[in-house]
């Protein structure tokens, strides 16, 4: 098992469209092209998914436990709402990696907050597209892989 799971949250299939001066210029399409390069250079599978729905975002994080080493979850709004993803991640003790294309902090104070924070290996944000290639070597090096 050397899969990892990139999971996208409301609002990121619009990327490229949606507020470029905030979130950059990449499209979903191009993110995942560059996380599966990176892992494709560090011999490592990689699930990528998106959906708007909570409950969707929950049925794959449960459906992580066995299948994938660790996850990448940028849960976007949901960062600043959801105790379910909270108790998710905390249910399947996989290492997730919370990523956000911003800087959360440096926007509104609604944004400060993360409930993912508390249960995740890390944070990366602020580094737009560029942070999931490094959220995916992130991940492989703290589970045991080279860089």
């Amino acid at each position: 098992m050397t899969s990892i799971l990139v999971l996208n949250g409301p609002n990121l299939n619009l990327l490229g469209q949606r507020q470029p001066d905030v979130y950059g210029s990449a499209t979903l399409a191009d993110i995942e092209k560059m996380c599966r390069a990176k892992a494709k250079s560090l011999g490592v599978d990689l699930e990528f998914r998106q959906s708007n729905d909570e409950g969707a975002l929950l049925d794959m994080i449960h459906a992580a436990r066995g299948v994938h080493i660790g996850i990448i979850l940028n849960a976007g709004a949901y960062t600043h709402t959801s105790i379910a993803l909270r108790d998710a991640i905390s249910s399947v003790e996989l290492p997730v990696i919370e990523l956000h294309l911003s800087n959360i902090h440096a926007r509104e104070e609604f944004r400060h907050h993360s409930y993912i924070s508390g249960v995740s290996l890390g944070m990366i944000c602020g580094f737009g597209a560029a942070g999931y290639p490094m959220a995916v070597e992130a991940l492989h090096r703290h589970l045991g892989g080279a860089g």
